[in-house]
């Protein structure tokens, strides 16, 4: 009987370390996204100026894309704040939000931003497996990042125009300059630096043969460096052009046939628009804030007036405040963030 008894013991305490290891599974994978979000302070309501559409009018919407993940949501809610805050029109702003677990966060940001007219899009990890190669720096091969490849096929036919933004910049000017500048024939408007040396963003390998470099031929102007974080995007033309596709093939010639880049979602981007791209004034997007992709050491501001900052780059700004190691310009960040802080809600204020 003693036997019987310990043998039931056994197995039953076999039982539960079998549940409590399946339970740990779980939290550290499905539902690691909804656990590890962080809490945020709710924003103020931002209402629209004299001379605006009215809210809900089509004609007058300002459609924005964002992608949305737990690691970089502390930056994304502090560029819609940042957005919203400095918009003339902020209710006839509308944005779409892409996540791989989009459920949770969705509760987040409205939690946040209780006014806020979204919409929310699952983005399908799938879409991009076998596809994703390796770069120099593993934030850049996540999926997500190449979410901004799919807009047109994600987003709903009616919206004809998208206005891309990263999740690490803020926006200190009225986003509806930016939107409504004319892209004419271009699918695709985004500042260019022609300075940057382009054949920097691709191997020797790619330069070396005639059947990659010669994807350049034909442009309207030479090919020069874009940041693919701020594009303002005609989604009728893309869609008329199959870009996703075009994109795609790029990306299979990298992962399948010889390595031609370094930079995740960026070069194909700079493959299939670069020389075709309508220039928009550099004050859109003062990038590299965040630093180079290896170290992220500190940088200063372009010359020239400033619209948008963007810490584009390995070092991002909530990153180096917690760990009380800032750059200068990462105090113009600050304001915008609303994280809660556990036992403080004595937050940097809103001005």
């Amino acid at each position: 009987m003693a036997g019987e008894t310990t043998g039931f013991r056994l197995r039953l305490l076999l039982l539960l370390l079998l549940a409590l290891s399946t339970a740990a599974v779980v939290v550290s994978g499905v539902g690691a996204e909804e656990e590890a979000a962080p809490a945020f302070r709710e924003a103020p309501a931002f209402r629209n100026g004299r001379g605006c559409a009215a809210s809900g009018d089509p004609a007058g919407a300002i459609h924005i894309a964002m992608t949305l993940d737990t690691t970089y949501l502390r930056g994304s809610v502090a560029g819609v704040l940042s957005v919203l805050q400095h918009a003339s029109c902020p209710e006839n702003i509308v944005f779409h939000f892409l996540a791989s677990s989009p459920r949770r966060l969705r509760t987040v940001v409205l939690a946040t931003f209780p006014y806020l007219s979204l919409r929310m899009y699952r983005f399908d990890t799938a879409l991009v497996r076998g596809k994703i190669s390796s770069s120099v720096r593993r934030a850049l091969d996540q999926p997500l990042n190449y979410a901004r490849i799919y807009l047109a096929d994600l987003l709903p036919r009616e919206v004809r125009r998208i206005l891309y933004l990263d999740s690490d910049l803020i926006v200190v000017d009225d986003v509806a300059k930016l939107w409504g500048i004319e892209l004419g024939s271009h699918v695709l408007g985004a500042p260019e630096y022609c300075h940057a040396n382009f054949t920097a963003y691709f191997t020797d390998r790619f330069w070396s043969d005639p059947a990659f470099s010669k994807v350049f031929e034909g442009r309207r102007r030479r090919p020069c460096y874009f940041n693919s974080g701020v594009m303002v995007i005609d989604l009728e033309r893309w869609r008329a052009g199959r870009y996703t596709g075009r994109l795609e093939e790029w990306m299979r010639v990298q992962k399948r046939r010889a390595r031609i880049y370094e930079l995740g979602s960026l070069p194909p981007f700079l493959l299939v628009f670069a020389g075709d791209v309508k220039p928009v004034e550099h004050r859109w997007n003062q990038h590299g804030l965040g630093g180079d992709n290896l170290e992220g050491l500190c940088r200063d501001l372009h010359p020239g007036p400033v619209s948008l900052l963007h810490w584009s780059g390995k070092g991002k700004p909530w990153l180096r405040l917690d760990a009380h190691r800032p750059c200068p310009l990462d105090s113009l960040w600050a304001p915008y963030d609303l994280l809660r802080r556990r036992g403080s809600d004595d937050l940097l204020a809103i001005s």
